[in-house]
């Protein structure tokens, strides 16, 4: 079975064109990487990239002013940067997002977006073409807040691009028939209908193996390596984009609306509200008012009395200073008269004496 395994690894294996559709150089003023023969852009970093694996990675990564999403993309065997470049270039300004990768490489891929430019995993698009659909559909089904997923001309498997088998067998490469179902973003599958690589029938079964279909592009008398030629390639990229921008702002509208739910409300709430419809039910009682009515006129008599109370308290009161003020003078004259008589009296003894 060894053997086998080879043979199938061998067979879909990245092989990059030989020699090399590009160079890679290091421009001596700024330090940065270019990729010749190709015009240096402002908006295009070219980047070494090391893989757990030990070895490192040509990828670009493109920028947009108006792109909210990112691609990262997996282009298929047999190609390279160069090859693709102006592919990218020409998807940049179309799409308004950026970014291609290989097979397991992809992983070096997407911690570079999120480390070193820190896009988010709710922003990233997935695009898968040929072999490089195994890789994209690996890192998707582990990546559960994906904004969205391309495949271009994918395969269900590496032996089932050979032999038309019924299950998946441990030998398999690129496992996409296992591993779609895992994908919880909307998919979008292109294929051409004469392709002679990988049969029409691998993107067919892996759209109806979708959890969120959106509307595949079956491209009429499309081969494996000339769909970006047809017209309807870009267009129904571009549908694709604008509608899952479209619904990724809707969920967000949804989000923000439900966080600004009304809080809850207190039990003194409950409770008030309770009282209020025991007043709606009190209302039609007339009868309740004529006691309320009798409350408010003894209320009122009370007070009456008090009042009146306090004014003949005030009254005793200004009599009782005057009784006072009487009393003293009484008793100062008392006084002074017990005086006159002591005195009298003294001289009465004196006299006598």
């Amino acid at each position: 079975m060894g053997g086998v395994t080879s043979s199938m690894a061998a067979k879909f294996a990245f092989f990059p064109p030989n020699p090399p559709s590009y160079k890679l150089i290091k421009d001596d003023l700024t330090g940065l990487l270019l990729l010749s023969p190709f015009p240096h852009r402002e908006n295009v970093e070219v980047l070494k990239l090391p893989t757990r694996k030990g070895t490192e990675i040509v990828a670009m990564y493109i920028r947009h002013p108006m792109a909210t999403s990112t691609l990262l993309y997996s282009h298929g065997n047999a190609a390279d940067l160069g090859q693709m470049y102006e592919l990218f270039i020409e998807l940049s300004i179309h799409l308004r997002p950026s970014e291609q990768n290989t097979y397991a490489d992809i992983e070096a891929a997407y911690k570079c977006l999120e480390e070193n430019y820190g896009t988010k995993q709710e922003n990233v698009i997935l695009y898968g073409q040929s072999v490089g659909s195994g890789p994209t559909l690996d890192l998707a089904a582990r990546l559960p807040r994906l904004r969205a997923v391309i495949l271009h001309s994918p395969l269900l498997s590496g032996l089932r691009v050979m032999y038309p088998v019924k299950r998946t067998y441990w030998f398999d490469i690129y496992k996409n028939i296992d591993k779609i179902p895992s994908v919880n973003c909307p998919v979008l599958i292109i294929h051409g209908t004469a392709d002679e690589v990988v049969d029409f029938s691998h993107g067919k079964q892996l759209w109806e193996l979708c959890k969120e279909k959106y509307e595949p592009l079956w491209i009429k008398g499309g081969n494996h390596c000339d769909l970006e030629l047809y017209p309807e390639y870009i267009r129904h990229l571009k549908k694709f984009i604008a509608t899952i921008e479209r619904s990724q702002s809707q969920r967000i509208s949804s989000r923000k609306s439900t966080d600004q739910f009304e809080p809850p409300r207190k039990s003194t709430d409950v409770f008030e509200a309770s009282r209020k419809s025991s007043d709606r039910r009190e209302k039609p009682r007339h009868s309740t008012d004529r006691p309320e009515k009798l409350k408010n006129h003894s209320s009122n008599a009370i007070t009456d009395k008090l009042e009146k109370l306090r004014i003949s308290f005030e009254q005793m009161e200004r009599s009782r200073r005057s009784v006072d003020c009487t009393e003293k003078s009484r008793r100062s004259i008392d006084h002074q008269l017990e005086r006159a008589r002591k005195s009298v009296d003294r001289m009465e003894r004196i006299r006598t004496g």
